[in-house]
């Protein structure tokens, strides 16, 4: 473990320990992915199988996100009572439940109860792998360690799409139970991981547990200066004096548990909080207006309505969306720190738009076409892979890493909790009404619809987000500060 000392340019080289932690805290996320990325494919045989409606395929899809919002909302509480690193296991305990019940699934009530415990745990998961992994992260390797949640979603959706792709060959009443079912196992491996990883230190400090947090600082820190460093920020945030010495002081009334932050984050905020609400709500708000979800989970249906018939073929090309997705979310991840979070994020938009754009134009040609069109078909193919390409190195990952990075420690794991409740139930929207949208304004006109929604994210990414690249956790605050020279709209733009 230790430090990694500093290479020929200076730069720290990132702490391993840390790394290692990261990666553990987001394998969470490869559950919630896979389950999202299995429905795409299971969906096809569930409703041969189960004789379902396709308002009942919309229910099954959009629902884990509508229970995830139960999750999420005792998430944040949770993290503060009981800590950050349990709460990763008993989100891994109830995505376990739910896998079991969905293999197991004699019927759709069976199948909808599972797929709701599922979507508990995904509210949990949501909100505290990116938390956790920014609180353990130095300010120069945060973007890093904070987009392995987005990049384990984006890998266990690709491990979906092949599941899919390897179940779909044994029989029909098997092969969809297979594919849900098998999620269940890296929940049993993730619940004794995590007994390996070290607590929070930011939340160790907010419990007064001064001691244990800066000896997790010691081994998770890029050098013993930056750990020094890091300590004295951790207690000015937890409200403890810079020269206090003691290893165990008594944490201020309510800061242990988070209790009166809901207050100060919806009755009477600051103009600062108010600022940081704007940001990482509005963030969360306009992820899945860009239609991601319509195209993660109908891809199938998507490249059909292009003119691709054969199921196997259908599950082939689906599995590229999921490989797309993984490669540019990997890439997202190594320069994150490099380019910044606002340059990513405004270049994600731009070309995810131009993609929607180009979708929908040739989705419409196809669809109004009486003949095949192998122009139009391959248009559709390539905008497909192009949109998840540019949603994935911008808007994926970077909604994660800004929202558990900018919130002030004490209203950090609470309203990071609200950011996964509302982008819940905009992926719930967009999941449970995508059928019914095409078939009131056509396939293309969906996706011209959600190139317009893009648009004005686009606009309020560039007023309302300043760059935190570079920034330790505890001074971010200052960049949505009424009067800062750091404000949004005097943000300088990071530097390669």
């Amino acid at each position: 473990m230790g430090f990694e000392g500093e290479n020929e340019k200076g730069r720290a080289k990132l702490n391993k320990y840390a790394l290692v932690c990261a990666i553990v805290a987001s394998l969470i996320s490869i559950i919630f992915g896979y389950d999202t990325g299995v429905m795409s494919g299971a969906n096809i045989f569930i409703k041969e199988d189960l004789k379902l409606r396709d308002t009942q395929i919309e229910v099954l899809a959009g629902i884990l996100n509508i229970c995830a919002l139960v999750g999420s909302a005792f998430a944040g509480r949770t993290s503060d009572i009981i800590g950050r690193r349990y709460t990763i296991m008993v989100a891994s305990l109830i995505f376990l439940a739910g896998a079991i019940l969905m293999g197991y699934s004699p019927n759709f009530a069976i199948l909808i109860t599972g797929r709701c415990i599922a979507g508990v745990g995904v509210g949990f998961a949501l909100m505290i792998a990116p938390v956790y992994s920014a609180e353990i992260s130095s300010s120069e390797h945060r973007g890093l360690l904070s987009s392995l949640p987005e990049l384990c979603i984006s890998l266990g959706i690709l491990l979906g799409y092949v599941s899919n792709y390897v179940f779909s060959k044994l029989p029909l009443t098997i092969g969809w139970r297979m594919m849900l079912g098998i999620a269940g196992i890296p929940s049993i491996v993730l619940a004794f991981g995590v007994l390996k990883m070290p607590e929070s230190p930011r939340w160790l400090a907010l419990q007064g547990r001064l001691k244990e947090a800066k000896e997790v600082l010691l081994v998770v820190s890029d050098t013993k200066e930056d750990a020094e460093s890091r300590f004295r920020d951790l207690k000015l945030a937890a409200g403890v004096e810079e020269n206090c010495e003691e290893d165990i002081v008594t944490p201020s009334k309510g800061a242990a548990s988070g209790a009166g932050v809901w207050k100060e984050l919806l009755i009477r905020p600051t103009p600062t909080v108010r600022r940081i609400i704007l940001a990482a709500w509005g963030i969360h708000f306009f992820q899945h207006l860009t239609g991601i979800e319509a195209v993660v989970l109908y891809s199938p249906r998507i490249f059909k309505k292009a003119g691709v018939v054969n199921k196997q073929k259908l599950l082939l090309a689906t599995v590229g969306v999921g490989l797309t997705k993984t490669i540019c979310i990997l890439f997202a991840t190594f320069f994150l720190d490099r380019f910044g979070r606002r340059r990513l994020m405004l270049i994600s938009v731009t070309g995810a738009v131009a993609a929607l754009t180009v979708l929908g134009f040739s989705l419409t040609m196809a669809d109004h076409s009486k003949t095949p069109l192998f122009w139009a078909l391959c248009l559709s193919i390539i905008s497909t892979y192009t949109y998840v390409a540019f949603f994935s190195f911008g808007l994926g990952p970077v909604t994660w890493v800004y929202t558990s990075e900018i919130f002030p420690l004490r209203l950090r794991a609470q309203g990071a909790s609200i950011g996964v409740a509302i982008n819940r139930a905009m992926n719930a929207t967009i999941s449970m009404t995508f059928i019914s949208i095409y078939e009131a304004i056509t396939i293309g006109g969906a996706f011209f619809m959600f190139a317009g929604f893009g648009t004005v994210a686009g606009i309020f990414f560039y007023f309302c987000l300043p760059e935190t690249k570079g920034k330790a956790l505890e001074e971010i605050e200052m960049l949505f500060t009424p009067g800062s020279s750091r404000a949004p709209h005097r943000t300088e733009e990071a530097t390669v």
